[in-house]
C-alpha cells in the first residue's frame, strides 16, 4: 500500500451566502491518479484552489506527504511540490511559451538570463511527456490545446510532484486523450501525484486509481473505478441518469438561413487558415464542425461573426449579404453567439450578472430605454434567464466570478437566446461543464431548433456533435473535407477523418 501524498481534513470553506465546502475528506495515494468530480458548483474548484494555495480554508488540516502545512498563497504550494494546470489558462498572451514557462521562475547564470537552459530543459520535458511544444511560438498564435499542453509543461519545469489537472481534456479530441492520459501513465510510473477533475465520466474510470464524489459542497463517497459503472457516478453526483446528446425527430425546414460560399481567410502573416469553405444551415438546422483543435474553426466563427476579415467569399444571412456588416450590425441582425472561451470571450468576472446580461445586446429592449440603460428591466430580465436557465447564484448582484464554470456558461446560454436570434454560433457550449448542466444546455438548444433557430455547433466532444446534429461537416486544413450522417457515423470514423486518415466519411 503506498503512502498517502495529500490528505484533506475537514475542510470547510464559507463564502457570503453560500458554503462552498463541508467537511470534506480526501486522502491521496502516492504515485497514483485520484479524480474527483462532482456537478459544477459542487466545491470541487475550491477545494483545488484551497490545497493550491489561492484560498484559506475556514476549518480543517492540509497534509502533504503526512507532514501538516498552511499555504498562504501558490508559492507555498509550489515550493511542497504541487503544481495546478487550472481549467481557464493563465497565460500571457504576447510572450513567447518560453517566456511564459520561465516566468516568475527565470533561469540565471553569471547574473543574466539563461534562456539556453531553459531551451534545453523546456525541449527536454516536451519530448520526455510527447508534448509537442515550440518554445518559440508566440501564446498569442497558439490554439486551445496547444495552450493547455504549455501550462502543463509550465508546472513539470518547476518541478511539481504532486500535479492537478482541471478539466485537462476539455479541449482534446479523442485521439488527443489517449496521448494525455499514456503521459500521465508515464508521470504515474515516475511516482508523481495526480488528481485529475473531470465532469467526463467514462474518461476517469479508463484513467483513475481512484474516484473521490463531491456534491453540494461534501464528500459522499470514495469508490474504485471497478466498483462502479458511469451510471453510478452519474447518480452519485447529480442524483440522476446520465444525460444523452440526441435531437429525437428532424425539425430542418426547407428555409436557409446561413449561405456561406467560397469563404477564404488567410493569417497576418499570409498563410490560407480557410480555404474555399461553403456550405448552407436552414431554419430548425443544427450543422456540426468536427476538427482537430487549430483546423480552422476558431477562424470560421470569427469571420462569421465580422471580427476577422475575409480574403475571398460572401456570408449571407437570410438572404442578405452580411459581408461588410460590424460585428454589432450582425448580432442586431439576429447572430447569436456562445463563445469558445468564456472567460476571454463571453463574461466580464468582474462585472454583476446583470452587467453581463446587457454585453452585446446593449442596444436591444429590454436592456435599454431610447439612449439609457434601461437597470430596472435589465434586472428583471437577468432574473427570468436565472430562474428560466437554472442559474444558481445567491443573487444578479454578484460578480461573474462568484459563480462556477457551468453557471456562468448556463448565464451565457441564456442571454444568448434572448431576443429571438435566428443564427446561433455555439463553440464548444458545453466545454466544462458537468452532466446536469450539460442536459440543460443540450435541452435548450434542442428547444430552440424546434422554434426554427438554425446552429452552427462546433465541438471536441464526438458524442455530443455526433448526437446533436442533424447534418456533420470534418474540417482539415482550413478545408471541409467531408459530410457525414449522424446517424450511422461512429467517434471513430469522425476521428479518422478529423486527422487525414480516413477523409470520406459516410
Amino acid at each position: 500500500m503506498s503512502s498517502i501524498a495529500v490528505e484533506l481534513t475537514g475542510i470547510t470553506k464559507r463564502f457570503p451566502g453560500v458554503v462552498a465546502n463541508a467537511d470534506v475528506n480526501i486522502a491521496v495515494r502516492a504515485g497514483t491518479v485520484h479524480a474527483i468530480v462532482g456537478e459544477n458548483g459542487a466545491g470541487k474548484s475550491t477545494l483545488m484552489k484551497i490545497l493550491y494555495g489561492m484560498q484559506r480554508p475556514d476549518e480543517g488540516t492540509i497534509k502533504v506527504d503526512g507532514a501538516e502545512v498552511a499555504f498562504h498563497s501558490p508559492a507555498d504550494a509550489i515550493k511542497a511540490g504541487i503544481g495546478m494546470v487550472h481549467q481557464h489558462f493563465m497565460l500571457a498572451d504576447n510572450l513567447t511559451v518560453l517566456e511564459n514557462v520561465v516566468l516568475g521562475n527565470e533561469p540565471r547564470a553569471g547574473g543574466r538570463l539563461d534562456f539556453r537552459a531553459a531551451r534545453a530543459r523546456i525541449k527536454e520535458i516536451s519530448d520526455r511527456y510527447g508534448l509537442g511544444v515550440e518554445p518559440n511560438r508566440l501564446v498569442d498564435d497558439l490554439g486551445v490545446g496547444e495552450r493547455q499542453r504549455v501550462e502543463i509543461l509550465k508546472v513539470l519545469y518547476r518541478g511539481a510532484r504532486i500535479l492537478i489537472l482541471d478539466e485537462p481534456t476539455a479541449v482534446l479530441v479523442p485521439q488527443e486523450v489517449d496521448e494525455l492520459f499514456g503521459n500521465l501513465r508515464e508521470l504515474k510510473a515516475e511516482g508523481l501525484t495526480i488528481l485529475f477533475i473531470s465532469h467526463k465520466l467514462d474518461e476517469v474510470l479508463s484513467v483513475a486509481d481512484e474516484i473521490t464524489v463531491i456534491r453540494r459542497g461534501t464528500t459522499v463517497a470514495t469508490v474504485s473505478p471497478a466498483e462502479v459503472t458511469a451510471r453510478r457516478l452519474a447518480e452519485l453526483m447529480v442524483g440522476s441518469a446520465l444525460p444523452v446528446p440526441e435531437l429525437r425527430e428532424s425539425t430542418v425546414t426547407d428555409t436557409t438561413v446561413l449561405d456561406v460560399a467560397g469563404l477564404t481567410v488567410t493569417s497576418a502573416d499570409g498563410r490560407t487558415v480557410l480555404d474555399d469553405v461553403s456550405f448552407t444551415i436552414n431554419a430548425g438546422e443544427v450543422l456540426g464542425i468536427a476538427g482537430v483543435e487549430g483546423n480552422g474553426q476558431a477562424e470560421l466563427v470569427e469571420a462569421l461573426m465580422g471580427i476577422r476579415p475575409l480574403s475571398a467569399g460572401t456570408v449571407k444571412l437570410r438572404g442578405k449579404d452580411i459581408n461588410r456588416m460590424s460585428t454589432r450590425d450582425r448580432r442586431d441582425a439576429g447572430v447569436a453567439y456562445i463563445p469558445e472561451d468564456r472567460h476571454r470571450q463571453g463574461v466580464l468576472l468582474e462585472a454583476t450578472l446583470w452587467e453581463n446580461r446587457i454585453l452585446g445586446h446593449q442596444t436591444k429592449k429590454p436592456n435599454v430605454r431610447g439612449p439609457l440603460i434601461d437597470r430596472r428591466a435589465a434586472k428583471a430580465d437577468t432574473q427570468r434567464i436565472v430562474d428560466q436557465y437554472d442559474v444558481r447564484t445567491p443573487s444578479i448582484d454578484v460578480f461573474a466570478a462568484a459563480l462556477s464554470g457551468g453557471n456562468q456558461q448556463k448565464l451565457i446560454v441564456g442571454r444568448e437566446m434572448s431576443g429571438n436570434p435566428v443564427l446561433l454560433i455555439a463553440s464548444h457550449p458545453t466545454r466544462g461543464v458537468d452532466v446536469g448542466a450539460q442536459a440543460a444546455i443540450w435541452e435548450h438548444i434542442r428547444r430552440a431548433r424546434a422554434e426554427h433557430l438554425a446552429v452552427l455547433l462546433i465541438s471536441a466532444d464526438l458524442d455530443e456533435l455526433i448526437g446533436m446534429s442533424d447534418r456533420l461537416a470534418v474540417i482539415l486544413r482550413g478545408r471541409l473535407v467531408s459530410y457525414c450522417d449522424p446517424k450511422t457515423v461512429t467517434p471513430e470514423d469522425l476521428g479518422s477523418a478529423m486527422t487525414g486518415a480516413g477523409e470520406e466519411v459516410a
